[in-house]
Order: C-alpha cells, then sequence, then structure tokens
C-alpha cells in the first residue's frame, strides 16, 4: 500500500465512523455544531482571509485567469456569507427520520418511507473555496459525513477553513472527523478518492467540464454529475425590449465566472432585426466579447464570426455567442442540441409560448422572464447547495438537505406471514 493509499485509507476509516454517529445524533445535537462552526468561522477570519491572500499570490503567479482569481477570492462578506449560510442550514428542519409517506396495506402491514443519510459524501471541486464551509454544513445537517478534495488554487484557503470548521466542532457533540479536507493538492488523493467505495456512499464533482468528466468516467464510487453551465437567454419576438434588455444584461454581465451566467444569446430574427443592436450595446460599453451566426453578423457589424465549438462553449468570461433564428421550433432545437441541462431561460409576453417553454427545454432550471442567475441553492432557500445536479436520477438541480438523504421502508406488523 503506497503512503497516500494509507492517508486515504486513514481519512475514510475516521469519517466512516464518524457517519455513525451522525446516523443517530439529534436535531440539536447537529444544530448546535452548525452554529459552533459558524462562530468559530467569524472567530478565525483573519486566518482565513490571510490564507486566501496567499492562494491569490500564488495563482497569479501560476498565470490563471482573473475570472478564476474572482471565484477564489474571500474578503469579510464572503467570510461573513459562508458563516450566515451555516446559520440558515441550522434553521431548517431536520431531515433525517422523517416520514415521506405512511400507509397500511390489506394485511395490516404498516409501512412507512423515511429519511436517511446517504453516509459518507466525497466531494471533488475547484476554485470556491465558500464550498467547503457549505459542503460541510450540508452534509451535517443532513447526517452525513464528509471528505473534501478542493482545488490546489485554493488549498491554503481551504485548509484553514477546515480547522476552523473543527475547531467548532470540538465544541459539540460531534466527532470533529464529520469534516475532512484532503492535504495536498496531488491528484493521487483524487484518483485514491474515487475508489473508495468501501468508505464512500457517494461522491460530488463541482467544476469545470473536464473535472466532471474525469470523475464519472474513472470513479467507482456512484456519482451525483453536477453540471458545467452552457446556458441560454431567448428573447423571442413577443418579449417586452426593456425586460429583454435588463434580463440579458444581469445574465451576463453581473457575475461573470459563475455556472448560471448565459453564454448564449437565442434572439427571434423579427426582434432582432428591430432592437438587437440596442440590447447589445450596454454588452458592448461592459466589453463584452460578441460571437455570432451570419445573420447576426448581418445584423451588427461588430460580432465576430462564431466556430460550431462557440455554441458548446461554457466562457466563464465576458463573451457571449448570439445566435439568430427563425422560429420558437429552431430556437427549442438550437438550446436543448447545446444545452449542458442547467439553467435555460426565455423572454416572452405569450402565455402559450411560455408554457410550451417550460415543457419543451430539458434542463434542471428553466425560467421565464427572469434571470438564470437565480440558479442558487441559497436562493432557492436551501440555505446552500452542495452542487447543481443536471442529471435526473435521485436529485435535480441545485442540491440542498434533503437531496442528501436518501429513504428505507420500514414495515410493522403483529406476527403476519405470507402464504
Amino acid at each position: 500500500m503506497t503512503e497516500i493509499s494509507q492517508k486515504m485509507l486513514t481519512l475514510g476509516q475516521k469519517a466512516k465512523e464518524a457517519s455513525k454517529v451522525l446516523a443517530h445524533a439529534s436535531a440539536k445535537e447537529k444544530n448546535q455544531a452548525l452554529h459552533a462552526m459558524a462562530d468559530a468561522l467569524i472567530d478565525q477570519q483573519d486566518k482565513i482571509i490571510a490564507a486566501n491572500i496567499k492562494d491569490q499570490e500564488i495563482a497569479r503567479d501560476n498565470g490563471l485567469e482573473e475570472h478564476m482569481i474572482e471565484r477564489l477570492t474571500l474578503n469579510e462578506d464572503r467570510v461573513g456569507g459562508m458563516a450566515d449560510g451555516i446559520r440558515q442550514i441550522a434553521a431548517f428542519s431536520d431531515p433525517v427520520a422523517k416520514t415521506d409517506d405512511e400507509w397500511v396495506i390489506e394485511n395490516g402491514l404498516r409501512i412507512s418511507k423515511r429519511r436517511v443519510p446517504l453516509g459518507v459524501i466525497g466531494i471533488i471541486y475547484e476554485s470556491r473555496p465558500n464550498v467547503t464551509a457549505d459542503a460541510s454544513a450540508l452534509c451535517l445537517k443532513s447526517g452525513n459525513a464528509t471528505i473534501l478534495r478542493g482545488g490546489k488554487e485554493a488549498l491554503n484557503s481551504n485548509l484553514a477553513i477546515e480547522k476552523a470548521l473543527k475547531d467548532g466542532l470540538t465544541k459539540s457533540d460531534i466527532p470533529s472527523e464529520a469534516v475532512q479536507v484532503i492535504p495536498d493538492s496531488d491528484r493521487k488523493y483524487s484518483n485514491e478518492l474515487m475508489r473508495m467505495n468501501e468508505y464512500l456512499d457517494c461522491l460530488i464533482p463541482r467544476g469545470s467540464h473536464g473535472l466532471i468528466q474525469a470523475v464519472v468516467q474513472n470513479a467507482n464510487v456512484p456519482v451525483i454529475q453536477t453540471g458545467d453551465g452552457n446556458d441560454h437567454l431567448y428573447i423571442e419576438k413577443s418579449a417586452d425590449l426593456d425586460m429583454a434588455k435588463n434580463i440579458l444584461i444581469n445574465a451576463k454581465t453581473q457575475r461573470p465566472s459563475t455556472c448560471n451566467t448565459i453564454e448564449t444569446l437565442v434572439i427571434d430574427e423579427e426582434f432582432a432585426g428591430l432592437h438587437l443592436a440596442e440590447i447589445l450595446q450596454p454588452l458592448k460599453d461592459l466589453k463584452v466579447e460578441l460571437r455570432g451566426d451570419k445573420k447576426a453578423q448581418t445584423l451588427d457589424s461588430d460580432i465576430q464570426a462564431a466556430t460550431e465549438e462557440d455554441w458548446s462553449e461554457e466562457y466563464l468570461a465576458l463573451i457571449l455567442a448570439v445566435k439568430v433564428v427563425s422560429s420558437y421550433e429552431e430556437a427549442v432545437e438550437h438550446i436543448n442540441t447545446y444545452t449542458t441541462n442547467h439553467s435555460e431561460a426565455i423572454v416572452t409576453s405569450n402565455y402559450k409560448v411560455a408554457q410550451d417553454f417550460m415543457n419543451d427545454i430539458d434542463a434542471s432550471s428553466v425560467y421565464v422572464n427572469a434571470s438564470t442567475r437565480f440558479t442558487d441553492g441559497e436562493v432557492f432557500g436551501f440555505g446552500g447547495e452542495i452542487g447543481i445536479s443536471t442529471q435526473k436520477l435521485h436529485a435535480r438541480g441545485p442540491m440542498g438537505v434533503d437531496a442528501l438523504t436518501s429513504y428505507k421502508y420500514t414495515i410493522q406488523g403483529n406476527g403476519q406471514i405470507r402464504e
């Protein structure tokens, strides 16, 4: 056994033991632990921010792009937000042992469907160190231990956050091993994590398309696939001009480095013929680079020619692809061809078109007359998220505490036997 394998085995064993305690912890015990974790983040915020500044300096020295450094950056407001998110999670009702359904069959057996923790959850993620706090809190609230492997660019930040969370747990009845961060950025640790099916009940990748596919293709642990966000905004011909303009600006520029930011504008040619230049001008003012098809280029000479790759690219930057379509059907076909099943939106004043769009588009979150930037566990009221699932099995969309549980059936009788 290699040194890395031995270290990962130890992490797995500790997590499994912690998960047994968590499975039987009361709601009060878990909530006390969560509040202690939140308090510790605030108490140690100076150390966390100092570690984060070190990560930023290393990232710049290594040539990491500024929009990725923005995702990495922590300050007092963001650390405070992490603590507030944990407290919000503590305020939720306990999902464990909740009865989803109960019924009595003909022979008198009482069957109940009850929520149970998954057990030990592994999470592999990139850049955003707030995930360390969000994921730890969501897993703990749902009765799960967690092993976290963050990206090398945030290693110092993640270890500082882990120390705070563990210090908080020492003041509770929950073992500190309920939260463990892999203290090394070597990819061999990720490879070991993907094969720990004796200890992990679930593995969740969160980050780039390359990361997610590497986990999906190589893990022998059950994977919940979170998706990159090649999101679209479709401006239909009946759209209100001011609404369309405001949503477009927000969905593209409010925070371009996030997976719920649009990467392609799909626009009806009748609307585009009248308003394309007007709605694109604010984006140009904000230095958004535009790439489009021939129709779009004809209507605006500032638009560069789009390649086939542009329709499927998650830019995470101030770049927007523009596709002009001649019909609703063409818009839906384009979106469903290139979507990553994350978040899609339409601006329309036609009720039937709005209803059709919600039915026709295959994505975890479908918006009518609103920005895609709202696809977020905290915004949805989940207190944070473990990721945004783009698959259809078990969980879909922003994953809160309920998505981190499974269920079992309990059957109570009074001596029944099957004949």
